[in-house]
């Protein structure tokens, strides 16, 4: 008997405030979402899983609900689950610390270092958030500089994306 690698299934989520999404989960929870345009980042993550991958919106739609909540301003905290398990251990740890920023408030990459007991590593947690594979969900634009600015922001159209979804949320940025 040969057992079989968990799919990965695919849904789109279109005409949000901020464009057309692609999604992806497991059974075990969300693995990404990505901006229509930026298939590519999509296609090369799913293929360094090695799963195989099948469109089902039916799997996909309580996490575009609460997508579409959030970036219409009506969610302010996710409850779909999220499948940590594609992440790479350093990667998961400082997404995870991301993950726990509450709405509207903001926390700088040397804080996300400390909190993961990484002082000296900052830089490497503003990898591990360009490298995040679902952002809205794991919010990495709450995450700015020391300098208090911000910084990177790899979705949508950049950081003017992050300074919307900041705003959209009522953070006190600069």
């Amino acid at each position: 008997m040969t057992i079989s690698s968990p799919k990965i299934y695919l849904g789109e989520l279109n005409d949000t405030p901020l464009g057309d999404l692609r999604l992806a989960a497991s059974d075990l929870g969300l693995l990404a979402v990505e901006w229509a345009d930026s298939q590519p980042e999509l296609d090369y993550f799913l293929q360094r899983l090695g799963r195989p991958v099948e469109i089902n919106e039916t799997k996909l739609k309580p996490y575009a609900k609460e997508i579409l909540e959030y970036l219409n301003g009506e969610r302010h905290e996710f409850t779909i689950p999220i499948d940590w398990d594609s992440l790479k251990p350093f990667q998961r740890k400082s997404l995870e610390a991301v993950y726990k920023i509450p709405y509207g408030q903001i926390c700088t990459y040397a804080e996300i270092a400390a909190r993961i007991g990484h002082p000296n590593a900052p830089r490497a947690v503003g990898r591990a958030n360009a490298t995040n594979p679902m952002p809205l969900v794991i919010p990495c634009h709450r995450v700015i500089g020391t300098d208090g600015k911000l910084h990177g922001y790899g979705g949508g159209d950049g950081l003017p994306t992050k300074e919307w979804l900041l705003r959209m949320e009522g953070a006190l940025i600069p």
